[in-house]
């Protein structure tokens, strides 16, 4: 049986990925932190799932999870990666707290690359066999940046590249590097933005904005896709013989295209608009 490690399988789009692929018929080592969620996921997915306990920005907990990883797999090479785990910071950077915006690149940057790291020798080809794959989890927002999610599509724009780099680099190695990119995805993660504490920035110009802005990204985020349509894209890209180099998933394509094809000042006087603001020049 092959086996792929994903990274934050507790929720969401992990969770979603982890289901995709062992109902296909591979083995998953599915990254969590807390006990409790190693233990529930072990009894919804079965023998099929191994719990990995780490946090991706713990690089001692990454050596040994890939240690255990190299045990299991008992000398086969690992399939495939899915480097999933990330957060979300939200906030005008204006205004927004320094030690988050570090946090927010630790996680969705830095903490990608240190599982990389510890993981891509385990998918190096060995004997007859082909080397297996990467798949980065980035988002729309790793090439079209939104106000008020600046950290985020900070950290989707360096992962993107990352992602780049580490694909021309692996080469050598025999190991492709593929982008999943999704949009709206319907998981925990709007709840966690329901909770989001805006009165904070209450005393700035950006106050009634901020609430609109989340009402409208809690409403769309909550229709987006179910978090197994990312999984099919992921276990696509693991699986096709000749994958793209990128594959963006999204409910809203016809949305995705317009803001990536028409002229940044235009999509900045769209948003002016929707926010209120009129035709602010620049």
């Amino acid at each position: 049986m092959k086996s792929i490690v994903v990274t934050g399988a507790s929720t969401g789009i992990g969770r979603g990925c982890a289901r995709v692929l062992i109902d296909k018929g591979f083995r998953v080592f599915g990254s969590v932190r807390k006990p409790a969620d190693a233990q529930r996921l072990s009894g919804e997915f079965g023998s099929n799932f191994t719990p990995l306990m780490f946090d991706v920005t713990d690089s001692a907990a990454i050596t040994v999870a890939a240690s255990a990883v190299e045990a299991a797999l008992g000398g086969t090479p690992l399939f495939g990666l899915v480097n999933n785990a990330g957060i979300a910071v939200a906030g005008p950077l204006l205004y927004i707290d320094p030690d988050e915006l570090r946090r927010q690149l630790e996680v969705n940057v830095i903490g990608q690359l240190l599982v990389t790291q510890a993981f891509a020798p385990l998918l190096a080809a060995t004997g007859g066999d082909k080397a297996g794959r990467i798949v980065m989890i980035s988002s729309v927002g790793g090439r079209n940046a939104s106000p008020f999610v600046g950290p985020y599509n900070a950290s989707k724009f360096a992962l993107e590249g990352l992602s780049e780099s580490l694909r021309r680099e692996l080469m050598l190695l025999g190991i492709d590097v593929i982008v999943v990119a999704p949009g709206a995805v319907a998981t925990p993660i709007w709840d966690k933005a329901e909770q989001i504490d805006v009165s904070r920035y209450s005393n700035t110009p950006y106050a009634k904005a901020l609430g609109a802005v989340r009402d409208y990204m809690l409403v769309n985020g909550r229709k987006g896709f179910p978090p197994e349509r990312i999984g099919r894209a992921a276990w696509n890209a693991l699986t096709t013989a000749h994958p793209r180099t990128r594959y963006t998933v999204t409910p809203d394509p016809l949305q995705d295209f317009l803001v990536k094809t028409l002229p940044k000042r235009l999509v900045d006087r769209m948003i002016a608009r929707k926010l209120g603001w009129g035709d602010k020049k620049t």
